[in-house]
């Protein structure tokens, strides 16, 4: 198993470029996490799903989202560096699995700017009269030759977005979360001026025929899982670790709060519009605007559109700010060339990245409708929340005991072991010089020798041994059962017995290898890796079996044509990563030293001003 790249034992308090509070990350969060979804998906999801139980959709929808933010949290106060899930999965799971959710990150976050930067215009064309009301500049053009419709407004503002970024993260934050302030006070306006519509209207739409669940339970979950893509952002917070002033308090707290926050203002919304439009009833395109619309409000569309543009241009940010980290953690590891982790020296910030990174989306959002591929950007995010899961697992139980010392550090270990064996040859030539010993000496020499004390300690050698081994195949065995339980429950094209049967199997599956990791002990080793001190995620094993079942059962739902394509892209990284990546990994060139070792040569290169 391959275990934590150089970057993970980084301090993050010597870091040059860590600068922000725990304000600007939760804004970061926030403005990441609340997009246009909840300005759309309130009206399609009521009327499709839910009904008026859309709030416990949302609150079921927090929930799940919830357990993958508790495992986000500790693997980010232990291990804060920029890559978020690639880096975790790097330190826990291997390199090659780090690969493709890596590549994969790279496709969701640049598809999601692109799909979000062209969903900016149709908003901003509302100010100047009507969807087509643009000036010409900025206005969408269709090429008639080529059958495309290009967008200069959507790449003119992935630019500015990108050059934003550029100036610094202190900059960068600030503006976002100004920006989510406002979005958050239109939220706001909405709960407040909704409920007072209510109270005067009698609330009709808790009043309809069909009563709080028109479509039942199933409905409601059915929602659930629709509106479970409204609060995936909140990694963002994670991928800019390494700008943080202390990581093991302000990455949970920005993680935990910013959920939080979401969760809330979602909740609210959805109480008031479903309560102010009967649900058969909401515009599916414009659920906010066109209930206050129905209540004689028509200047509130102005409002809710203010709030729609400011919420897309928040996300917009937070979907540029995470790639570039991303590819700079990759490039440290040798998997990528070495362009891509060049940190501006007065910026601090990776600028190369964030230019190539800002120049895809824009290309993309000018000439594509990413409508269409919208659905990818779901997988990269369960990829890495499934991963994530599995590295609390792996961190819990079967903790890398063994680390990979970089090539700039080898010869710190070298002298370290020269100077432990020139000190045992001292050690040696000194007794042997020494005639007499005390009977203290002597009893340490007897005691050290003594075959039952010998065979003690081999026998709890192989008993953790032995725990390891179980521990691994039981985190094997509940994520293959898992994987049959979510495909075979999802295969509807299969007989009824067929589908009972293996999802039988793939119950006990699960089961037995949850079973196993409850009853046997935790390892010892997850006290001393990474950084301690932090948020220590709670319900382990229960919490991360939960959410990798959650997120793999999303995953199996997205559709065979959203996974064909994925898996296109997925085959080219495994080409990079065979071609380039596998033959320039930092990997190729490290000495595996236990832990500890690492850790005292890490303080004694940091303490002589020697960075690694």
């Amino acid at each position: 198993m391959d275990t934590a790249s150089s970057s993970s034992w980084c301090a993050c308090s010597t870091c040059s470029w860590c600068a922000c509070s725990t304000c600007s990350w939760i804004s970061v969060g926030v403005g990441s996490t609340i997009g246009a979804g909840v300005y759309v998906l309130v009206g399609t999801v009521a009327r499709e799903h839910s009904g008026p139980a859309l709030t416990l959709s949302f609150l079921i929808a927090g929930i799940a989202a919830a357990l993958s933010a508790f495992c986000y949290a500790e693997l980010a106060s232990r291990c804060p560096s920029a890559g978020s899930a690639y880096h975790y999965s790097y330190i826990c799971v291997g390199e090659g699995v780090a690969w493709l959710i890596g590549w994969a990150l790279i496709l969701e976050y640049t598809i999601g700017g692109s799909a979000v930067a062209r969903g900016i215009s149709p908003n901003l064309a509302l100010f100047f009269g009507g969807p087509d009301s643009l000036p010409w500049i900025l206005a969408r053009h269709e090429i008639p030759w080529l059958d495309v419709v290009i967008d200069p407004c959507a790449a003119f503002l992935v630019f500015l977005v990108t050059g934003l970024l550029c100036v610094g993260i202190k900059e960068s934050s600030f503006v976002q979360g100004v920006v989510t302030v406002l979005n958050c006070f239109v939220m706001l306006f909405v709960i407040i001026a909704g409920s007072y519509i209510g109270f005067q209207t009698g609330w009709v739409g808790y009043k309809v025929a069909g009563g709080f669940f028109p479509y039942g339970a199933n409905g409601m979950l059915a929602g659930s899982a629709t509106v479970f893509f409204a609060y995936i952002g909140f990694d963002s917070v994670a991928s800019t670790a390494e700008e943080v002033k202390n990581p093991q308090r302000d990455l949970p707290l920005g993680i935990g709060t910013a959920l939080s926050i979401c969760c809330s203002l979602y909740m609210l919304v959805s109480v008031v519009i479903v309560g102010l439009v009967p649900y058969f009833a909401m515009d599916p395109d414009t659920p906010i605007s066109s209930a206050f619309a129905r209540h004689g409000m028509h200047w509130a569309m102005y409002v809710v559109t203010t709030g729609a543009v400011l919420a897309l241009c928040s996300t917009l940010m937070g979907s540029i700010l995470p790639q570039p980290r991303i590819l700079m953690a990759m490039a440290r590891d040798g998997l990528l060339p070495s362009f891509f982790c060049d940190v501006h020296e007065k910026t601090q910030v990776p600028v190369k990245s964030t230019i190539l990174t800002g120049i895809c989306a824009a290309a993309l959002a000018f000439f594509m409708d990413v409508s269409q591929l919208a659905g990818m950007v779901s997988v990269g995010t369960l990829l890495a929340f499934t991963i994530v899961a599995v590295s609390i697992l792996i961190l819990r139980y079967v903790p890398p005991d063994e680390v990979p010392l970089p090539s700039s550090l080898q010869a710190s270990f070298r002298l370290s072991q020269e100077n432990d064996e020139e000190k045992l040859r001292d050690t040696l030539q000194d007794e042997d010089h020494e005639q007499g010993t005390s009977e203290i000496s002597d009893v340490v020499i007897e005691s050290v020798m003594d075959p039952l004390i010998e065979k003690q300690l081999y026998a709890s050698k192989l008993d953790e041994t032995k725990r390891r081994k179980t521990a691994a195949c039981s985190i094997a065995s509940v994520c293959i059962g898992v994987l049959v339980l979510t495909t075979s429950a999802s295969a509807t094209f299969l007989p009824f017995l067929v589908r009972c049967f293996v999802c039988a199997f793939g119950g006990l599956l699960l089961l037995t290898g949850l079973g196993v990791l409850c009853w046997i002990d935790q390892d010892d080793g997850r006290h001393s890796f990474g950084h301690s001190g932090g948020f220590i995620c709670p319900f382990v094993p229960l919490l991360p079996v939960m959410c990798i079942l959650i997120n793999t059962y999303l995953l199996i739902n997205l559709g065979g044509g959203t996974w064909m394509r994925v898996g296109v892209w997925l085959v080219m990284g495994v080409f990079v990563y065979i071609f380039y990546g596998r033959t320039h990994s930092s990997l190729t060139d490290v000495v595996y030293v236990p832990v500890a070792q690492a850790n005292e040569i890490y303080g004694s290169a940091s303490s002589s001003g020697f960075v690694a």
